[in-house]
Parts: structure tokens; sequence; C-alpha cells
């Protein structure tokens, strides 16, 4: 049975600061760039492998936080995600300013440093920045837009609060991963429908109050402002071969994030009640995974049924869900990512514990053809 840590413990810094391991990772992408060769696959290995090793050597973490501690003691958890910020923009663009110009590094080098920038960006800042998007500060949200305009992957805040959120585990969420659907299949689907659903989801907010989605208040016009500023700043600083950079590192980013919503929801579906209803949304709905290291480095991400349950939680206090309340992955995302680019083994995994789901939640439902059909986009 999971004990609460106190909120005494939580106060203090060292209690938190595994999660700052993080920032380790930074240093990697810049000995990447200054010595290239074998070096370049230093943030790639650190951030799949080792934590993925550390997983295997320190078990699970199954102890929660107070629910009810007071956002005054978990200083130091908030000042990771905004220290974050600044420190991933310095590296990108002094990275694009630094390599581009890098006569020792050649072409493939050059692509390497920044498919490792683009590991970190998307494990990392797109992680960090989910956390803050979920948060009612203003400035956070702001840091929030601004991690995401630098992966040009603005969209997502408007597809995951206004779609995932109140979608999941329906056809009309493009990011539940449909029981028997490959990764190499989810993947392009996903790309235009999140667009396309976060785009008419704001659009929609507008036109109940009688907006064109053309309105100022339209957050899409600040994704595009922020994201062409990002483009601007790498041509500035790179010209072309800092663009193609930037470019590279963004695609890798949206690789990783995707990556991630496939496996958190995969195969698990809310049931139909009729008329377009669908149930509540509930712990097991989500996968989850409690391996210590992983959590530490993806801010407790892997307690995604909690997550579900309460968006605006912070992070130290997301509660571990046993495998009695909700289903659990078998490792944790590092793993489970390299598992789900590989679809015979990810089926072979993933197929007979989702089978094993919809018999201990949903014994009664004995036709599960409907909810296997691909996912339609929102309507208009």
């Amino acid at each position: 049975m999971a004990q609460f840590i106190s909120a005494e413990h939580l106060r203090g810094w060292r209690h938190a600061m595994p999660f700052w391991m993080s920032l380790a990772l930074l240093p990697l992408v810049w000995i990447a760039g200054v010595y290239g060769g074998w070096c370049i696959l230093l943030p790639p290995l650190a951030t799949w492998y080792l934590f993925a090793a550390l997983d295997g050597v320190l078990g699970l973490e199954l102890d929660n936080a107070d629910p009810q501690t007071a956002e005054s003691d978990l200083t130091w958890y908030i000042r990771l995600t905004t220290f974050w910020v600044p420190l991933q923009l310095l590296t990108l663009f002094g990275l694009i300013a630094y390599v581009s110009q890098s006569a020792h590094l050649d072409s493939l080098e050059k692509f390497g440093v920044f498919f490792g920038m683009g590991v970190i960006t998307g494990t990392i800042g797109i992680n960090y920045s989910h956390e803050l998007m979920h948060q009612s500060n203003r400035l956070e949200r702001w840091m929030a837009d601004i991690l995401l305009a630098s992966v040009l992957y603005s969209h997502f805040r408007s597809e995951h609060l206004l779609v995932h959120h109140r979608y999941v585990g329906t056809p009309r969420d493009p990011v539940s991963a449909r029981y028997n659907e490959g990764f190499h299949r989810y993947y392009p689907r996903v790309l235009w429908q999140c667009l396309t659903s976060a785009f008419r989801a704001e659009a929609a907010l507008l036109r109940r109050k009688g907006l064109p989605w053309y309105h100022r208040r339209n957050p899409f016009l600040r994704y595009w402002a922020l994201q062409a500023g990002m483009l601007a700043l790498a041509l500035l600083l790179g010209g072309w071969t800092g663009v193609a950079l930037f470019l590279v590192q963004a695609g890798v980013a949206i690789w990783q994030l995707e990556l991630v919503n496939y496996i958190e929801h995969y195969g698990l579906t809310r049931k139909h009640l009729g008329e377009g209803r669908y149930e509540h949304i509930k712990p097991h709905h989500s996968w989850n995974a409690a391996q210590k290291a992983s959590n530490w480095l993806l801010i407790n991400l892997q307690r995604h049924s909690d997550h579900h349950y309460k968006p605006d939680r912070r992070f130290p206090l997301l509660q571990n869900y046993s495998d009695a309340e909700a289903p659990q992955l078998p490792f944790g995302y590092p793993v489970m990512t390299v598992a789900a680019m590989i679809p015979p083994l990810w089926r072979r995994v993933m197929n007979p514990r989702v089978r094993r789901w919809r018999q201990r939640y949903y014994p009664e439902i004995t036709d599960w053809a409907p909810y296997n059909k691909a996912h339609n986009p929102m309507p208009r």
C-alpha cells in the first residue's frame, strides 16, 4: 500500500533533486557539438538507455505525496520547469549559431547533434510545456507556448486541453491509439488530425462567442507568430543551415511526443453509452508506469491516470495507482517507446494486456469491432 510523503519532506530541495537530473542532459549536447564523432550519441544514449538501465536498478516508486500539499511547499519543483525554458532556448539557439559555422563537423555529425537536441527538446522540453500549460498562472502558460514554438508544435496546447482531455478513449480523440494500430500508421494520421482538431476546437469556442476564427483571441495567431519568430532567429544565427538544423530537432521532438501519446492510451477505450455519449474518464483509461528513474526524467508523467483525474495537479503531487486500480505497463516509457517502433514486438507485448483489460473492466462487451475502427477527426 502506498505511503504518503509529508509536506515537510516535499518542502526540502533534497527530495526534488532527482527530478533536476534532466539538466545534466544539456551539457551532453554541447559536448556532441564541440567534439563530434561518437559524442553525438551521448544525448540519445543517456535519455533512452541510461534511464532505462536506472529503472532496472532502482525499481518502482510507489509512495505518494499528500495531494493537499500547499503550492508554497513545491518551490523546488516549480523552479525546475520554469528554469528549463531559458536553458533550452540558450542551448538550442547557441548550438545553431555554433554548429552551423563549425568546420570540424561534417553534415552527418551536424545532423547527429541536432537529432540529440531533438531527443532532449521532445522528451524534456515538450513534457515540461505539458506541465506548464495545465497551470492557471499566465506566465507558466506563456512559457509552455514558447517551448512548443521552439519545436513548431504550438497547437499541441489547444489539442491537449480542448480535445484530448475531453475525448480521451473515444473516436473523437486523435491521439488515443486504437487496438492493433501500429505506430507507423498512427503517426502520420495523428500529425494531421491533431492540427485540424485543435484548430476546429478553438474556432468553435470563438464561434460560440459570436467571433470569427481570425479574431485576435484565437491562440493560433500567437502560435504562428511565435513559430515564425523561432524560424527567423534560426535563420539569423545560422543561415539556411541553421533553419535546417532547427527543423531536424523539431521533427525529432514531435516524433518523441507522439511516441509517448501512442503508448499512454493504446487500446483503452471508454464505454459507449449510446447517442454519442461515453462514460466518464476513469483511472483504468490510461496506462501507468511506476518506474522510479523514468518518472524522475519525465516528472511523473507515467502516473497518467491521476493526471487525467486532476489535470491541474502539479507533478510532485500526482498519485500512483496500483495494478488493482489501473493498467500497468511492463516497463517505463524509455523502453516502451522503443518497443512501439517495432509493431510486431509491440503487439506481442501489449495486445494480450489490452485483451485482459477488456475482460476485467468490460466483460459484458462481446463485440469490440466498433471500438477498433479507425479514428474520425472531430466534426466541423
